[in-house]
């Protein structure tokens, strides 16, 4: 079946493959579609329910047919496209969803049960018994489900993922989008021109247009060529753009080593995220289907498939063609083959006006009624006027028009709008803020409309952008225009049994549609779900549209009072290992490291993680065997001498704007309106109902500029709290916010040789007279701009100092070397924990969502001047109630020396029971400082009580002892060793 001459195909390299077993030739630039195809090889899949043999529709991303697995044991693939899969030597690919061979499918006998088997047949046919369905229907129901399936083995496979910044995104390497490229290029614009084809072209590659008298797709090898040789342009073949969000970012998956035959350690993915200023939007068009009574056959297939076949890699899949449409399309597929010596048995078009000038058998006004054959398609059933007619043939192109590849537009709420003379849905205007679609995506379909548009794209987007147009020449090329009849379905005329299949990898029918509508589904979105049409892995790409407007008709709607269903994000089916690269054998949960992780590990701490970060536990010295010593040192080392710690997982909220100090009053309970540029103040958030959200310190870096710390575990629902006060409470107010926690490393230096250790780096020392406590402001390490908070969380004098994050893993080393030299080292979160139980400050094991200020002590921080957020809610009498239990320490008195967190506390003489209980226990450590274990914990009435000695049981761990309450501040209560 392969051409002796043509393609874009490589004959000098010819390459081996296997498919289900058996062993094939093929060429670089093939697809294994292709290549199967050239081998004679038509069917490549069975069907989901009905497992009908199909071959491929299409030749490209949206084939719904010839899906596959690659590999074998932990890197087996299941579901790739046949269509867009490259040849390489050695290439193992098996058919799916049958068995035991494609060839011979004992489930096909579903095929036999149609009648039984139709839209939403599993809603009524498994009601009863009612006790077969967890026993027998659903077992069996599962165990027939799915297309390809996962090894169930663990896939070390290397995945990556990226991140990329851009002047210019080009979506789609098409005429649209190369024109678009070469403008922006050559106007000096940073671009990214990604395509998720391996030959950047688009359609020129499979068509036989000329543009500047140049065949099309060598124009389109030297422009990107050209494009390849300029330092501003990225071409990023292979790459999907899936999806489109806020603020002019974009994901993306490229097929980094899908293609190799030895990747070697090159990952087979990556999964980028692309932030772009602007962004154009050339996907070009998808060719749709006609449905008519076995419309399914192996050989039916899309007019563009088969030139595409035909032209770019020399494979005419049979001997005699037909070829049926409702456009001029199919006319051009016509005059391709008759170019390349191909058998034409008719040309039928069902435009009663359409004219033919090409030497072929041409059939106006008429349709393929029905489709003959099993395997391989046979004969065709025409339908004229004056009757019907029988034609042999062993291939039938089939062009229903064209639908925009506008899904991108869809992709934050826009709904694309009707066209009635293209028969299609177009873009919604400014569907996304900054993206301009071009060309075939906007109903455009001529090679000098794309050409056009793309230029006119460029130059928009280059206005925007403040550069100067380069003054590209436009080429000359075709402007035919686009001529349409719509024709979605060819009704049923005694043409024999026989199902028109609209959505092919689904099994979904005309029928179907029709019986969803007449039970009631009349939502385009019901009967998506009632039908399963659109929800196969090419989502509807092929059928969405013809299944639409038989719905529309059968309900007497237009086809834009139908609407279509919900386009969302990712536009193709994505690989979980590429979407979660990073974090295989990890578990569910994010990781999130530090820019002192690697530092950590040599030194040889253990992480724990907190909020998802993994942070130091402690940092072992030789002679220690267990943590409590390491803790207990790096505590005395605080103490007396300087520690240092990474603390930059607290969360770091940017706030600007003119606002921003009434903004600030309104989500806290204290004033920060009166704070100065160069302090820091201490703040309460409480939530609506009164209870405390988050505590934490905001300074004041310059007027209207402020950045707001939170802790760890929290940072994201404050960040989420905020959000939504500035947008739906108080819209009034100009304040704008953003995370930064990831963009600034930041260190804590703790102890009374801080600000020793701290002059030993600055450029400009600090003192106390200048920088007192709660002081901040911006300072150089060799002329690295940093910002210092002179705020202690140890009670120790200490400093955070933050520099942006790439300049932290260099600067805990630094800190780390500077501070063993003075006697002390680096600490971890055990003996952090430990310094800040023993000064009493809170963390979310006290602040765990039902507590208030009052049980804090804190109701003195809450403003009688002012609203906040909370306020009346924290009033109310049942949250100042005496008897709530409020924040109290202990310390033991009894034989047992031991406090535990999550211990309950009851009076001394009552029975242990919940009945009794007073109280429990949040915090728990011993203080090498004190000598002692020390707790916090909230008890019945707890500052009432302090003296009184209460006791501790702990039902879990078999643990009770007696212990005093005591005032929650251990250690230098009155704050003057962080101030002095």
């Amino acid at each position: 079946m392969r051409l002796s001459k043509g393609g874009l195909i490589e004959r000098a390299k010819p390459l081996t493959f296997t498919f289900d077993g058996h062993r094939y030739q093929g060429y670089a630039g093939d697809t294994l579609a292709s290549a199967l195809l050239a081998n004679g090889q038509r069917v490549m899949g069975r069907s989901f329910k009905y497992h009908r043999p199909r071959g491929p529709l299409t030749a490209g991303p949206e084939e719904p047919n010839a899906l596959v697995t690659l590999g074998h044991g932990p890197t087996q693939e299941p579901n790739l496209r046949a269509t867009t899969l490259e040849l390489f030597d050695g290439l193992a690919a098996r058919s799916q969803n049958r068995w035991p061979s494609l060839d011979f499918d004992l489930l096909a006998a579903n095929d036999l049960l149609a009648p039984f088997l139709g839209a939403g047949f599993y809603y009524k046919t498994f009601m009863w018994p009612r006790a077969f369905w967890e026993k027998l229907y659903e077992p069996a129901i599962r165990r027939a489900a799915g297309l390809g399936a996962l090894s169930g083995q663990a896939n070390e496979t290397r995945y990556e993922k990226a991140f990329a910044h851009c002047d210019l995104l080009i979506i789609g390497a098409g005429p649209a989008g190369l024109m678009a490229a070469l403008e922006a290029g050559r106007a000096g614009a940073d671009v990214i021109l990604a395509d998720e084809d391996a030959l950047m072209g688009g359609r020129l590659n499979s068509e036989t247009l000329s543009i500047d008298d140049t065949p099309a797709h060598a124009w389109a090898a030297h422009t990107v060529a050209e494009l390849a040789s300029m330092p501003n342009v990225r071409l990023m073949p292979r790459t999907t753009i899936t999806g489109a969000y806020d603020h002019g970012t974009y994901s993306a998956v490229e097929r980094v080593s899908m293609h190799l035959a030895a990747p070697n350690d090159a990952p087979r993915e990556a999964f980028w995220r692309i932030n772009a200023e602007r962004a154009i939007l050339a996907t070009g068009a998808l060719e749709r289907p006609i449905a008519f009574a076995n419309n399914d056959r192996p050989g039916i297939m899309l007019a563009s498939a088969l030139r595409s076949y035909v032209n770019r890699y020399a494979v005419v899949p049979g001997r005699a063609v037909a070829i049926f449409g409702n456009n001029d399309d199919a006319h051009r597929t016509a005059a391709d083959l008759l170019d390349k010596g191909v058998h034409i048995a008719a040309l039928i078009d069902s435009r009663p006006d359409a004219t033919c000038t090409l030497p072929v058998r041409f059939i106006p006004g008429a349709q393929v009624a029905h489709a003959t054959g099993r395997k391989s398609l046979e004969a065709i059933t025409i339908a004229t006027q004056s009757g019907t007619d029988r034609l042999q043939c062993d291939v039938l192109a089939v062009s229903g028009g064209w639908n925009p590849t506008l899904h991108l537009t869809s992709h934050m709420g826009a709904r694309p709008r009707w066209d009635a003379k293209t028969a299609a849905f177009l873009p919604a205007p400014d569907a996304i803020p900054g993206l301009i679609p071009a060309g075939a995506v906007t109903g455009r379909f001529s090679t000098h409309a794309a050409l056009e548009a793309g230029l006119t794209a460029a130059r928009d987007a280059l206005s925007v952008l403040g550069l100067k147009h380069a003054q590209t020449d436009l080429p000359t090329a075709e402007d035919a225009p686009y001529a349409i009849t719509p024709l979605w379905a060819v009704p049923a005329s005694g043409m024999g049994k026989g199902r028109a299949w609209l959505d092919f990898a689904n099994d979904v029918t005309v029928k179907d549609v029709k019986l969803a509508s007449s039970e009631g589904y009349k939502s385009v979105e019901h009967m998506k779900r009632y039908t399963t049409q659109g929800m196969a892995p090419d989502q509807g790409k092929n059928s969405n549209i013809g299944a639409l407007a038989i719905l529309a008709d059968a309900t007497g709607r237009s086809i834009p009072e139908t609407g279509t269903t919900t386009y969302r994000a990712p536009y193709a089916p994505t690989t979980l290992a590429a979407m979660g690269a990073g974090g295989q054998g990890k578990g569910f949960a994010p990781e999130r490291l530090t820019t002192s992780h690697a530092a950590t590990l040599k030194a040889g701490a253990p992480t724990v993680e907190a909020g998802l970060w993994h942070r130091p536990s402690y940092f072992p010295r030789p002679g220690e065997t267990h943590w409590r010593q390491s803790c207990d040192r790096e505590v005395a080392m605080v103490r007396s001498h300087v520690g240092i710690t990474d603390v930059s997982t607290l969360g770091k909220i940017d706030i600007k704007g003119r606002d921003t100090g009434a903004f600030l009053d309104f989500v806290y309970t204290n004033m920060f309106s009166t704070l100065k540029p160069g302090r820091v103040r201490y703040g309460l958030m409480l939530r609506e109902d009164g209870h405390v959200l988050d505590d934490g310190t905001t300074a004041c870096l310059a007027p209207g500029h402020y950045v707001m710390t939170t802790t760890t575990a929290a940072a994201g629902p404050v960040m989420r709290h905020l959000e939504f006060v500035a947008q739906a409470l108080r819209p009034d107010l100009d304040v704008a916010l953003t995370s930064v926690t990831e963009q600034w490393a930041q260190f804590a230096i703790a102890g009374p040789r801080s600000t020793d250790l701290l002059n030993t780096l600055l450029d400009d020392a600090v003192t106390d007279e200048g920088f007192p406590f709660m002081a901040c402001g911006p300072v150089a390490i060799k002329g690295t701009p940093a910002r210092l908070f002179r705020i202690s969380f140890s009670g120790e004098r200490a400093y955070e100092l933050a520099v942006p994050a790439r300049y932290g893993a260099a600067l805990f080393d630094l800190l780390k070397a500077r501070a063993e030299a003075m006697q002390g080292g680096a600490y971890g979160m055990e003996a952090l924990n430990v310094l800040r139980i023993e000064k009493g400050l809170l963390t979310h094991a006290e602040l765990h969502g039902r507590t208030t200020a009052f049980d804090l002590g804190m109701q003195g921080m809450m403003s009688k001047k002012k609203d906040f957020i909370g306020k009346t809610a924290s009033e109310r009498p049942g949250l100042m109630a005496p008897d709530r239990e409020r924040l109290i320490g202990l310390r033991p008195t009894g034989a047992v020396k031991q406090l535990l967190a999550g211990a309950h506390l009851f009076d001394r003489d009552a029975e242990a029971t919940r009945m009794n209980d007073q109280g429990y226990i949040t915090s728990a450590c011993f203080s090498p400082t004190l000598g002692h274990a020390i707790a916090l914990g909230f008890l019945v009435r707890g500052p009432d009580r302090i003296g009184e000695e209460i006791r501790m049981v702990d039902h879990l761990r078999g643990v009770e002892t007696t212990c005093e309450v005591v005032a929650p501040q251990f250690f230098d209560p009155d704050g003057g060793r962080a101030r002095d």
